[in-house]
């Protein structure tokens, strides 16, 4: 299966002499109908519209169509997510969940878009410096790391005034 496809045609001159023109390079698509399992790594931008299990790697933008049933670990740019996806993302760039969206599993991204209706269940850890160079396996032992506020009542100051006229009158 040939990564990435470049179409060259024949354009005729103004002197009569055919030259190449290259075409924009097509994006890799795995259509409705088509399951596929194993590593697929692309050089540009994808598309899975169908069914996938196993790993994918994306230098472009990568889409997971509304019906597309993807169980696998994802690194790649930028990446949507408008199907269902169980496993392992990684978005250098931007993950977006689309509101058919629904991401099961865990993301290390370097920014977020959850639209209305999105779905994900895992951990998220945002990276808006850029994403470190720790491999796949290693993030999900990473404990994701919560803040806890503990919220103390503001003190009385109406009590405190009441104590000290009280001691004059």
């Amino acid at each position: 299966m040939p990564e990435m496809a470049v179409e060259t045609t024949e354009a005729a001159s103004a002197n009569g002499v055919s030259d190449p023109v290259l075409l924009e390079p097509k994006a890799t698509v795995l259509a409705r109908e088509d399951m596929l399992s194993g590593k697929l790594t692309l050089k540009g931008p994808g598309q899975v519209l169908g069914n996938f299990n196993g790993e994918i790697e994306c230098d472009g933008d990568l889409l997971i169509g509304p019906e597309a049933h993807v169980e696998a670990d994802i690194r790649g740019s930028r990446i949507t997510v408008s199907g269902l996806v169980r496993g392992k993302v990684i978005a250098s760039n931007r993950l977006k969940i689309t509101s058919s969206g629904r991401l099961e599993g865990d993301a290390t991204v370097g920014a977020l878009v959850v639209q209305e209706g999105g779905v994900h269940y895992g951990v998220i850890r945002v990276h808006p410096e850029g994403i470190p160079d720790t491999p796949l396996e290693r993030l999900s032992q990473i404990p994701a790391q919560s803040t806890v506020v503990t919220l103390r009542p503001a003190p009385n100051a109406v009590g405190k005034v009441r104590k000290f006229w009280g001691e004059f009158f």
